[in-house]
């Protein structure tokens, strides 16, 4: 690492525009990510934040690059990623996108609407090829096969660390988490706070172990 960590954070959900005001989007607070960046700078890193659009104010001291898309902040992500030290994904970006944006509002009364989606970038997986010496952490929301599904995407995305939790943590202050580790250590956190959450996180990327 740099002698002042450089830590790069992806937070809040994405919108993905199928006309002018309508958006495929998800329920992301993005109060993970704020609580990640206040422990980050707590800690004495810089940080930077790249967010999605949310309805909280990002904490003073952190470089904020405001998106709107999974292209967006994929673009974001892979200007500033070469000079981190760590990354950590707490974004919400949607799958998919529509497949056709539509310039102008269609009416209601055009009849039914058929909407036609397809996946969005694999931000984590495009980051993990480029990982070289940087640790990676991500989180996973599951609603099912927790564990086994977190720990597949662990693999798949190259990452060191990755947070699970379930759908029932979105917008609120205390959930039930466990860290999982690329060297097959799972940490089960407990009803925590995502301040506390965010202090046992970069406590794992800070030591390397549980």
């Amino acid at each position: 690492m740099s002698e002042t960590p450089r830590c790069l954070i992806l937070a809040g959900p994405t919108r993905e525009y199928l006309d002018p005001v309508r958006y495929v989007s998800n329920a992301s607070s993005g109060l993970q990510g704020i609580a990640l960046a206040q422990e980050a700078l707590g800690r004495g890193y810089e940080v930077e934040l790249v967010l999605g659009p949310i309805e909280h104010e990002p904490p003073a001291g952190a470089r904020v690059f405001n998106v709107v898309s999974a292209a967006e902040m994929l673009e974001a992500a892979l200007e500033l990623h070469p000079g981190c030290d760590f990354l950590i994904s707490a974004a919400a970006v949607s799958d998919f996108r529509p497949a056709a944006f539509q310039s102008s509002k269609r009416k209601r009364g055009a009849g039914d609407l058929e909407l036609k989606l397809e996946p969005t970038e694999d931000i984590l997986a495009i980051l993990g090829q480029q990982k070289t010496a940087k640790i990676h952490a991500g989180f996973a929301l599951e609603t099912e096969a927790h564990l086994d599904n977190a720990r597949r995407k662990l693999e798949t995305k190259n990452l060191d660390w990755i947070v699970v939790n379930d759908a029932e943590a979105i917008g609120r202050e205390a959930s039930d988490y466990h860290i999982l580790g690329a060297d097959g250590t799972t940490h089960a956190l407990g009803l925590i706070s995502k301040r506390e959450l965010a202090s046992s996180l970069l406590d794992h990327i800070e030591t390397g172990s549980g």
